[in-house]
């Protein structure tokens, strides 16, 4: 079950990104997201178990593709217990079926090329898109949330949070 994150639900939220992640700069940065323009209400999806506990996050932010809106999958997470069980997915494709009702077009991701390929993510590369930091070329992905949707080409400038 999957539900878009209300403010109960932020310090779930913070305790799911830091069980997942090694440091609290994950948790640290959906903290400043949530202050920032780059916000989207409604993009902010939260994978919850049977008991209605906060176990999975995604989160879609505004970035910019040579100029043009976008938006940035960054971060996704699920609690170490009950990894490998769907959590993150549901998060992600709520996220993305969200952002695709909203009217919006492409959205970027940096992580495990292995992974986002399910969602219908791609090398950026081949759309002409580069991150504005050195990263591996498999490790960036984009895709269009719509077929015939012209994905824009050029760097991405990420929210001021991320700092880069």
């Amino acid at each position: 079950m999957t539900r878009v994150e209300t403010a109960a639900d932020e310090p779930a939220v913070r305790a799911v990104n830091l069980a997942a992640f090694p440091t609290a700069e994950e948790a640290d940065l959906v903290d400043a997201l949530r202050a920032d323009p780059a916000w989207i209400d409604g993009l902010s999806v939260v994978a919850a178990g049977e008991d209605g506990e906060a176990v999975g996050y995604a989160l879609l932010t505004r970035c910019h593709i040579g100029g043009e809106p976008a938006l940035a999958l960054a971060p996704c997470s699920v609690l170490p217990r009950v990894q490998r069980q769907g959590a993150g997915s549901a998060a992600i494709r709520a996220a993305l079926d969200a952002a695709r009702a909203m009217g919006e077009q492409t959205v970027v991701v940096l992580g495990h090329a292995e992974y986002y390929p399910r969602f219908g993510f791609g090398r950026a590369s081949q759309f002409g898109i580069r991150a504005p930091f050195d990263v591996p070329d498999e490790a960036l992905m984009a895709m269009a949330l719509r077929d015939g949707v012209e994905v824009p080409s050029g760097t991405i400038a990420y929210a001021p949070p991320f700092g880069v």
